[in-house]
């Protein structure tokens, strides 16, 4: 996960995360971001895997997005200091 090379939504090794590994992730996002302003409270691993992507009920976006917002918001607290 790098903020500069953003995982595309159908990337194979999304496919293979765990319902419980989303999980973890959107709860790091909840964490990480609070204190940003990004609050889901809804979000949860979704089901649904349409054209290779694993989707997360908070308006049913890509698995990669969380991923890929935690990325920007690590760089973004390294960068800070």
């Amino acid at each position: 996960m790098n903020a500069l090379h953003p995982l595309h939504p159908s990337d194979p090794a999304i496919k293979h995360l765990t319902s419980r590994q989303i999980t973890e992730l959107i709860v790091e996002l909840r964490t990480e971001g609070r204190r940003y302003g990004i609050l889901w409270p809804s979000a949860r691993p979704g089901e649904s895997v349409i054209d290779g992507r694993v989707l997360v009920h908070l308006g049913n976006v890509p698995a990669s997005t969380v991923i890929n917002l935690l990325a920007l918001l690590r760089a973004y607290r390294r960068d800070r200091g």
